[in-house]
């Protein structure tokens, strides 16, 4: 009974051992493998199988792509302004062994060696470059870093200044620059609207000019031509009038010719027509002599008609 015992136990010490030796790699993930202590192989995805007790795994490396956010470095710049600056850092495994035997603590190494290669870049920019060159820094860092870490195995894909933070002195001091850039800013926007609004102004009150000029010139050669056409319409009537009173004296003299007027009446006819000619307002009229003749004839018979008795 006690040799059965044994028999299982050593049985599940076997499977135990055969079951430690069969490994599963996952996606995006590695293996470095040691047999005897050396390097005996890098295991990729899938399933792997290790010799029991001489192999072992002596490290699991991650292959994604990973972030690093490094706490901030004190850096002085060109002009003497001590800063702290945090930088992030993307970068991703591309040779396991390399990573594993390369350098001790990889992650340190980096950090450290993102600290130094800061401080070089800055010590050649001035406060306000380093404030406005981000892309550069983080162009020149990433180049940088690349080269160092690549016997690493570890390919540094992207570098970001997360946060540049100057001094309290400075940051004031900035701020009261922006302040006077502003109202500046404010003042030469106020000034040019002023500016354009006088402009505006004076262009409204010269179209206004122009426009009452034209309107006043327009209204004069409306005057012009309503008082041109007054004075041709009196004319047409004066003309009109004058014909009517020739057409109607020559129908008068036709009358009296077609009655068989005699001499008399006809000198008769022509001192009324001399009579409306004066119309009170001749000084002097130039009367022919046998019209004279025929004037005293009438005043003859007037006074007959005024006084029988003379007539007798």
């Amino acid at each position: 009974m006690g040799w059965f015992i044994g028999l299982i136990l050593v049985a599940l010490i076997i499977l135990a051992i055969l079951s430690s030796c069969v490994k599963i790699v996952p996606q995006a993930h590695a293996m470095i493998v040691e047999r005897l202590g050396a390097y005996q192989g890098t295991w990729s995805v899938g399933l792997h199988v290790k010799m029991p007790i001489i192999d072992r795994i002596a490290k699991r490396v991650i292959l994604k792509e990973q972030v690093v956010d490094f706490p901030p470095q004190p850096v002085i710049t060109k002009d003497n302004v001590t800063m702290k600056i945090d930088t992030v850092v993307f970068f991703q495994i591309t040779d396991p062994k390399l990573y594993t035997y390369g350098v001790e603590n990889p992650i340190m190494a980096i950090e450290n060696l993102t600290a130094t290669t800061l401080r070089n870049i800055i010590g050649d920019l001035e406060l306000d470059q380093t404030l406005t060159s981000r892309e550069t820094i983080n162009t020149k860092m990433r180049a940088a870093l690349d080269v160092a870490t690549d016997p690493w195995g570890i390919k540094v894909n992207r570098v970001e200044l997360k946060n540049i933070i100057p001094p309290a002195a400075i940051q004031d001091a900035m701020e009261k620059q922006m302040k006077a850039e502003r109202e500046r800013r404010e003042s030469i926007l106020r000034a040019e609207g002023e500016k354009r609004s006088t402009i505006l102004v004076a262009e409204g009150k010269k179209e206004s000019a122009i426009l009452d000029a034209e309107a006043d010139k327009e209204s004069a050669i409306l005057r012009a031509e309503a008082e041109k056409e007054k004075r041709i319409r009196e004319a047409e009537g004066q003309a009109e009038a004058i014909l009517k009173i020739q057409q109607a004296t020559a129908e008068g003299i036709r009358f009296i010719k077609e009655a068989g007027a005699d001499d008399a009446v006809l000198q008769l006819k022509s001192l009324e027509a001399f009579a409306k000619a004066a119309d009170g307002k001749a000084t002097k009229i130039i009367i022919p002599s046998d019209i004279q003749g025929i004037a005293g004839l009438v005043k003859s018979v007037a006074e007959v008609v005024k006084d029988p008795q003379k007539a007798d």
